[in-house]
């Protein structure tokens, strides 16, 4: 049976989000309440990233996941919460490691309170988030989001390790964003329908498809850095090789690069910032060499894994919603 028998017509992004708009609204109210910290500093800065937005694409996958095993009860909310404390936590920890200066738009946190009062606030935003799931007394949710947490941490320091250096592999960059990102989506996946009291076999099989979706999302991450608008990016474009990350689309076009365009890389990754080197040279390279379009392809392959993966479940609104998440994730432009 085809996709589009089998999952019906593909809903919009409004469609998707009116599926748990109410249930968001919770999980925004239980943020609130859960970003206050006895610290007047820690409080401001965790309201400041819950103000800034974002897309929430983190709590609206582990809601759907619940919705599709089950109704949304308090600890699903409660859930969405703890993912999207972690999810900020993991942002301040990476902005400050990338001396980053914008964030969604925005002033980044360090830029505002400085480094160590932005490191401690994410800290304590991981600190927060166990302590709700601990509330549960569910040991089977405290061991999925303390090996998240594990998993996030050594993402970073594998990141870190390779910063600046121009021969990362194409196997080195996806363990890196295994763990960076794609993890993460499978455990908002897994938890949502564990919650909801999903067998194991459902809950494996959505976290699996969710960690591809984490992938896709991750790949076209990578391809914006290089394609969109700095206003739509709500970053600086280029940014990733401007900190000295070499990422899938570069790996690629390195693969068949003259010497000088290796050199002009190296020339970037030694000086931090495009002052020699302009980022149009370098875009137009890693265009000329077929970067963007083979990563572009890459995610495609990807986001079809997570459609055959959520084909097998029994159709409804949500995993209808779930399915065409893949399609606004690999066709973005933010």
């Amino acid at each position: 049976m085809g996709f589009s028998s089998r999952l019906g017509q593909s809903l919009t992004a409004k469609e998707i989000l009116d599926l748990v708009k109410d249930d968001l609204k919770k999980v925004e109210a239980e943020l609130s309440v859960e970003s206050v910290a006895s610290v007047e500093t820690v409080t401001a800065i965790a309201q400041y990233l819950q103000s800034a937005g974002g897309k929430r694409i983190r709590p609206i996958l582990l809601l759907l996941a619940t919705r599709m095993a089950g109704p949304v009860t308090p600890a699903a909310i409660r859930m969405a919460a703890i993912v999207e404390l972690i999810h900020a936590a993991t942002l301040i920890h990476d902005d400050v490691i990338d001396a980053a200066q914008t964030r969604r738009g925005r002033p980044s946190t360090n830029a505002m309170w400085g480094n160590h009062m932005s490191v401690l606030a994410g800290d304590w935003l991981y600190m927060q988030a166990f302590q709700i799931a601990l509330r549960e007394r569910n040991f089977h949710v405290l061991d999925m989001l303390i090996n998240l947490t594990q998993m996030m941490v050594e993402g970073e320091l594998l990141q870190l390790e390779r910063i600046g250096k121009i021969g990362v592999s194409e196997a080195d960059y996806m363990q890196l964003i295994d763990r960076k990102t794609a993890c993460l989506f499978s455990v908002c996946a897994k938890l949502g329908s564990h919650i909801a009291g999903a067998d194991d076999a459902a809950e494996n099989k959505l976290g699996e498809f969710a960690w591809n979706l984490g992938i896709a999302f991750q790949l076209v991450d990578d391809v914006l850095d290089f394609t969109a608008r700095e206003t739509i990016l709500g970053k600086p474009v280029g940014g990733d090789l401007r900190e000295g990350k070499v990422t899938l689309p570069l790996i690629y076009a390195l693969e068949t690069a003259a010497s000088e365009e290796r050199q002009m890389v190296e020339r970037v990754l030694a000086d931090r910032n495009y002052d020699t080197v302009p980022f149009s040279k370098i875009h137009r390279m890693v265009e000329r060499r077929g970067g963007i379009e083979r990563v572009r392809e890459r995610a495609k392959e990807f986001t079809e894994r997570a459609r055959g993966l959520i084909a097998e479940f029994p159709e409804s609104p949500y995993q209808r919603a779930l399915a065409a998440v893949t399609d606004l994730v690999t066709d973005r432009d933010r």
